[in-house]
């Protein structure tokens, strides 16, 4: 015998007659389907700013004790000079070698009358953006002695306005001011949360003579390897070369357990959804008892009334989901967050859509299923009966 369905327009019609109860349960899903977005996008951010940070063509100079440490490493200074009087691999136009020194480390820096707040820092020459192709200005001029320039999220790893970065401004590094002389982007790669100095006054600042690494850019038909044999065969100077697209591959394996972390957090809020889903849900069905043993008794089937309870909790759910995706894409996407690393911009993308709205689909599903075959085992004459 073939399943008699109750009408599409009886379960959306269902939704307009309680429309208090309809109201608060949409804003309760938006909520937690919105929460579900923002983790997602915390993990799409974290891992799309090192996926981009990377240049194919670009190998890390830095000494073998840093370990995967850049911050602790320390190179002479001669360094850079002997990769590029030695090395053949090397790019090289106009007779410029991309070789770019670099001097790279976390400190307090003060900005206006703030309290001085940890910044990261990177002493550069104008080989820099040779080397660091992402690297673009978008405001300004390239710094000279006395002046800084800042990348795109710098402020936000600072905790400050960006107006307090503005051309013009100052910041204060060891009791020395240093003027803003320009901005710049380097599409989305953790570079944009870097103040860079000019190499000479950051050592001095720093009270340092080495550097941190060498960064080089490498022509056509060369390959790490040739800069790793180099480094193997100079065994006195204590060096180690890495591809800087390998170094930032190894920091997405050393920030696994925090994206891990964010999966396990989407689990709870969408675990916490659900139960959420079935209070709600449990309390509709208890206020409608008289409503389906009445469908019963004029001939409709219980499985045909618990299907229209779950096509109600679904469309209720897939309009939170919905309204969610639209707060998250004008609120959430393009936040800048501080980390350990700097900071890094929140992702909206693809994947972060389909996990949000799926699991807005599932707290629907599954929210709606056992209050429904709770309310199927009841009666009719008791449910009739009922107040």
């Amino acid at each position: 015998m073939k399943l008699r369905l109750l009408p599409w327009e009886y379960g959306i019609r269902n939704l307009f007659r309680r429309p208090t109860r309809t109201v608060l349960t949409l804003a309760g899903l938006t909520t937690v389907v919105l929460l579900v977005f923002v983790v997602v996008a915390f993990i799409r951010g974290l891992d799309a700013s090192l996926a981009v940070s990377g240049d194919p063509r670009a190998v890390l100079v830095y000494s073998i004790g840093a370990a995967e440490d850049i911050e602790n490493s320390a190179v002479p200074a001669h360094i850079p000079a002997l990769l590029s009087a030695t090395l053949r691999g090397i790019d090289r136009r106009y007779g410029v070698s991309y070789v770019s020194p670099e001097l790279y480390t976390a400190t307090r820096v003060a900005v206006d009358d703030l309290p001085p707040r940890m910044a990261v820092l990177r002493g550069v020459t104008p080989q820099a953006p040779l080397v660091r192709r992402q690297v673009q200005m978008t405001a300004g001029k390239w710094p000279a002695a006395g002046e800084i320039l800042v990348g795109r999220l710098a402020a936000t790893k600072l905790g400050c306005d960006p107006k307090l970065l503005a051309i013009g401004s100052t910041v204060t590094l060891a009791g020395r001011e240093y003027r803003v002389s320009g901005h710049f982007a380097a599409g989305g790669a953790a570079y944009e949360s870097e103040l860079w100095f000019p190499l000479a006054n950051l050592q001095q600042a720093m009270k340092r003579q080495d550097l941190s690494l060498v960064a080089v850019s490498l022509a056509d038909g060369a390959s790490v390897a040739d800069v790793q044999l180099f480094c193997m065969e100079r065994v006195d100077l204590e060096l180690q070369a890495i591809a800087e697209t390998r170094y930032y591959a190894l920091l997405q394996s050393h920030y696994r357990p925090v994206r891990m972390l964010g999966w396990v957090v989407v689990c709870l809020v969408a675990g916490a959804g659900i139960f959420a889903g079935l209070n709600t849900m449990y309390g509709a069905v208890v206020g409608r008892v008289k409503e389906l043993a009445t469908l019963q008794a004029l001939g409709f089937r219980r499985p045909a009334i618990a299907l229209s309870l779950v096509q109600e909790a679904t469309v209720l759910t897939a309009a939170g989901s919905l309204l969610a995706a639209v707060l998250a894409l004008v609120l959430v996407n393009g936040v800048a967050v501080r980390f350990t690393m700097g900071a890094f911009a929140l992702r909206v993308d693809s994947t972060t859509v389909l996990v949000g709205c799926g699991t807005g689909l599932l707290l629907g599903l599954f929210g709606a299923v056992p209050p429904a075959l709770k309310a199927m085992r009841l009666p009719i004459v008791e449910g009739l009966k009922a107040v």
